[in-house]
């Protein structure tokens, strides 16, 4: 918050470096009315939408009420300035269940929460608005009716100073996990000509109702139960900014969205008319997120020590990175590390591509997405084009990451043997002793060592047995037969149980363990001690641990007070996410090492439980 953000140290950067005009990026500063005012104050061209259409479209309640005025379609919900508990409460039982409780303020899915009965109303209002407030400084809120088969489909809109106005087609923005995009794609599924020539007109009547200059998102909410048409689009927000996602848009259309934007900044017209722009083709974009899919997708911090990238040169393909070799992801900013986007003629020949640049793809040191991401484009209801904001849920249990269990142990007998073998020594080519070198060789007998490794909660006890380039691994008494065939101490070619294994493995410079790339799956070990004090691990039942570096944001018991198994006893939030910590047993609390406001560590000891169990 103290770098990019500030305004006065960038409108200082403007005037030393003499720029004429600051682009604004996709982040919190492109919709912020202050930043806009400073520029102009200053004299410099902000490439962005004026003051009045930011200020028209950044609380969703008054966005509504004007696209309600142009005859814009919304959802059916409250969004008055009556923010009496009770009052909001009554108007969610008159709109029905489900409803959604959204920040009036918000974005990113922060201060938004589905509520299914009147019973959680109030509790659910409530973390609403502490989380809108802490993001927002707002914690005023709306209520709409839910529909519950959505999609998520917006436009991408232009306007000029000289009136004009067009759109660059839909994208689908369906695949969210914690109501924030993880696939984007353009065109949007199931949209035919027709359908996208009307709705291609709503979008343009709601930018024009607010005067609208610049590159814009209006977003739609779609009921996808039946057969789409117009009837089935209603407005949900308008992004007075370029979106994460207009890679996709530029694939398709073949426009440059930035080269528009500094255009109409300086004055121009729009580059082109609506009947010159055209759908070419379908692309995709996949977000890297640095977050643990299989723990509820709870961000995570490390540093990058190497990335795994395609072939950069192939036209198809585009990789937009926020972070190199040797950066660090904190908690400080959004946990996303990169886009994948990709262009095929057709949908079915982008995900083929997307799949393929997804198996050659790596961020390694840092957990993240990568095979989450892969496991829904290769879904048969993605493939199909069965689209819903819903389908994560839907469909969690077999889009999740699996462990080594539950595929093949292969890659952990090979990081085993990798291991117990030597392969890892850094120092390999420069030993000049031939008794030292890790060749395996033994008089008389062959290599014989037990391996332990950690992958995620899993731990793996390997014995590995074998010389030169035979081996014999067992896990969990499972055999696996493996012959070497190449390996220059990244990357190799090993047959397991017969089974050819094409792989890439990579040494973290930092600790004792190596990252895995295998079938477009990253799977990462940790290579643990027989004499490591496995207590270290975990906190014991009876504490309650930081489960990544965050900030308390509300402590909910006192020491002393009797505490109830899974009874809420600390809200913690970082990198966009809010998660409540719950009792693991019955007990007495013993101590609160943390209070609120505090900045934790990952691990730390926030509570301690007595072992005296409540009465």
């Amino acid at each position: 918050m103290d770098s990019y953000l500030v305004i006065d140290k960038i409108i200082a950067a403007a005037k030393q470096t003499g720029a004429k005009a600051i682009h604004p990026g996709y982040g919190f500063l492109s919709e912020n009315v202050a930043f806009s005012k400073s520029c102009a104050d200053e004299g410099i061209v902000f490439i962005g939408p004026s003051e009045s259409a930011i200020e028209a479209m950044g609380l969703k309640d008054r966005a509504k009420d004007i696209m309600r005025e142009a005859g814009v379609p919304i959802v059916p919900g409250y969004q008055g300035d009556n923010q009496d508990a009770a009052f909001l409460k009554s108007e969610a039982d008159k709109i029905g269940y489900p409803v959604l409780i959204k920040a009036v303020a918000g974005g990113g899915g922060k201060g938004m929460r589905r509520i299914d009965d009147a019973k959680s109303f109030l509790d659910d209002l409530e973390s609403c608005k502490r989380e809108a407030k802490a993001a927002f400084n707002n914690d005023a809120v709306l209520i709409e009716k839910y529909i519950e088969k959505p999609r998520h489909i917006e436009l991408q809109v232009f306007g000029d100073s000289h009136g004009n106005y067009v759109h660059l087609f839909e994208r689908d923005c369906s695949v969210q996990r914690r109501h924030q995009k993880v696939v984007e794609e353009a065109p949007a599924p199931h949209v035919d000509a027709d359908l996208r020539a009307k709705i291609g007109e709503i979008a343009v009547k709601a930018a024009r109702a607010i005067d609208y200059c610049g590159a814009g998102t209006i977003e739609f909410i779609v009921d996808a139960s039946a057969k789409l048409s117009e009837k089935a689009f209603y407005f949900m927000e308008m992004n007075t900014r370029l979106q994460v996602e207009h890679p996709v848009s530029e694939m398709i259309s073949g426009q440059d969205f930035v080269e528009w934007q500094i255009r109409i900044a300086a004055g121009e017209k729009l580059p082109k008319a609506q009947d010159e722009l055209q759908i070419n083709g379908h692309a995709l974009e996949l977000r890297i997120y640095a977050e643990d899919p299989a723990h509820d997708f709870v961000p995570q911090t490390g540093e990058i020590y190497d990335i795994l990238t395609a072939d950069l040169d192939d036209p198809h393909y585009r990789i937009d990175s926020g972070v190199d070799v040797g950066d660090r992801v904190s908690v400080y900013y959004d946990p996303m590390i990169a886009k994948l986007i990709c262009w095929g003629e057709s949908r079915e020949i982008a995900l083929n591509r997307m799949n393929g640049y997804l198996t050659q793809t790596a961020f390694l040191g840092v957990n993240n997405n990568q095979e989450f991401l892969r496991n829904i484009i290769t879904h048969n209801a993605f493939q199909g084009a069965d689209l819903h904001t819903h389908f994560v849920d839907q469909y969690r249990d077999t889009l999740l990451p699996k462990s080594y269990a539950q595929g093949d142990s292969a890659e952990a007998a090979i990081t085993a043997l990798y291991f117990a073998a030597g392969f890892e020594r850094d120092d390999r080519e420069e030993i000049s002793d031939p008794w030292a070198i890790c060749d395996n060789w033994r008089m008389n007998h062959d290599l014989k060592k037990l391996i332990r490794l950690r992958h995620n909660d899993d731990v793996i006890e390997a014995s590995v047995e074998g010389s030169y380039d035979c081996y014999q691994v067992s896990i969990d008494g499972e055999i696996c037969d493996i012959r070497m065939i190449e390996f220059d101490g990244e990357r190799g070619l090993f047959e397991v149980n017969g089974s050819a294994h094409h792989f890439k493995i990579s040494k973290n410079p930092n600790d004792d363990s190596v990252a895995l790339l295998s079938n477009g799956r990253v799977l990462r070990f940790q290579r643990e001690r027989f004499d490591a004090d496995s207590a270290s691990h975990g906190a014991n039942e009876g504490q309650i641990v930081s489960p990544m570096p965050g900030t308390i944001i509300k402590i909910l018991v006192e020491k002393g007070a009797k505490v109830a198994k899974d009874q809420p006893l600390i809200i913690m939030e970082a990198m966009k996410l809010e998660m409540t910590l719950r009792a693991p047993r019955d007990g007495v609390i013993e101590s609160l090492n943390h209070g609120e406001n505090d900045q934790v560590i990952d691990g730390a000891v926030l509570l301690e439980l007595s072992v005296e169990e409540a009465a």
